[in-house]
């Protein structure tokens, strides 16, 4: 299949839930929750697009001609391309059931290791949620990065004893999750974490912890405080606060703070590999996408999302070579 028979084909499965624009910039889907849309009108999500591609990039081909290398190596693994799939849940509410939390991570999770690159899995409300995803990671060797809510830590740590068990790369939070009041509606309530707690967490297990959902320098500061491995700039696609910050916006800021000192990943808008040029040269080591990726495994399985992937990296490839960059560290300052 072709990218354009795979979007075409996840419009007419998704149907109402998610249009499949042509950019996914959160205008068609405004405030649609269930679903794919920003919280209340929108904006956070809506400004993530917009910030993104108002930041243009360097055009300068006056360099000697050398091999493009497009490779992270990150916790001790090698990645052909910094991207990876943002976590996704409640497949079946948000986008179609056709697929749920399950079946969706084997797409993606197989499509993202085909690819070369490494897919971050969901949590839910019920442990089949997150338990599910793990053991398809192990399936892979380890190449997988759940996401735990911010639970109680009791169960926080109940989760990341599991996750040691299944061979992960490393673990994430998304902390961001704490205004997901319908967890709470579940009665499965999450919480927002001090330092204190996240010390606890990080404490307790030799994994890589990143957490997801920093969205300001003294934040990132308090996770490297915790002893985070990593961050991740997100506003939680924009589902969590209306008018956020884009995620672009701030990461320059978060970059001065504790770049050098923690992996910076982002995400919140990013569609093209010339967008994930953009997070690069800005100060990120990794981009997250998020619903392309859940197009992809609706329109196309595990291979849709390897062909999305691909099609990402090559864009990144070519904005590579016409940014005059070799390496993904020469992107340090090619973006306006």
């Amino acid at each position: 299949m072709t990218h354009q028979e795979i979007r075409d084909r996840a419009r007419s499965i998704i149907g109402d839930k998610c249009k499949v624009c042509p950019d996914c910039n959160g205008l068609a889907c405004r405030g649609q929750v269930p679903g794919v849309g920003g919280k209340g009108l929108g904006n956070s999500f809506v400004r993530n697009r917009a910030m993104v591609l108002e930041r243009k990039l360097h055009l300068d081909t006056l360099v000697p001609a050398e091999e493009i290398d497009t490779s992270l190596h990150l916790f001790g693994k090698a990645f052909k391309y910094p991207i990876f799939a943002a976590p996704i849940g409640a497949l079946e509410l948000n986008y179609h059931p056709s697929l749920n939390d399950l079946t969706y991570n084997e797409r993606i999770v197989q499509g993202c290791v085909d690819a070369g690159i490494m897919a971050f899995t969901g949590d839910g409300a019920k442990m089949e949620y997150y338990e599910g995803p793990l053991k398809i990671i192990k399936a892979h060797e380890g190449l997988g990065i759940p996401t735990i809510k911010p639970w109680d830590n009791e169960t926080v740590i109940k989760k990341i004893r599991m996750a040691e068990d299944h061979g992960v790369t490393a673990l994430s939070m998304d902390v961001d999750a704490a205004g997901l009041i319908l967890l709470a509606m579940a009665g499965t309530p999450v919480y927002t974490k001090p330092v204190t707690e996240l010390k606890e967490i990080t404490d307790s297990t030799d994994l890589p912890l990143i957490l997801k959902g920093i969205m300001t320098p003294a934040g990132a500061l308090k996770a490297y405080e915790a002893g985070a491995a990593g961050i991740v700039v997100s506003n939680h696609g924009g589902r969590v606060m209306d008018d956020a910050l884009s995620t672009i916006e701030m990461l320059p800021e978060i970059a001065e703070a504790v770049g050098g000192r923690m992996t910076i990943f982002i995400d919140g808008g990013f569609r093209s590999g010339e967008d994930v040029l953009k997070a690069l040269a800005l100060g990120a080591d990794g981009v997250l996408i998020g619903r392309p990726f859940a197009v992809a495994a609706y329109g196309g399985g595990a291979e849709g999302v390897r062909q999305y992937a691909e099609k990402i990296g090559q864009e990144l490839k070519e904005a590579m070579i016409m940014t005059g960059c070799h390496t993904l560290k020469d992107a340090t300052g090619k973006c306006w």
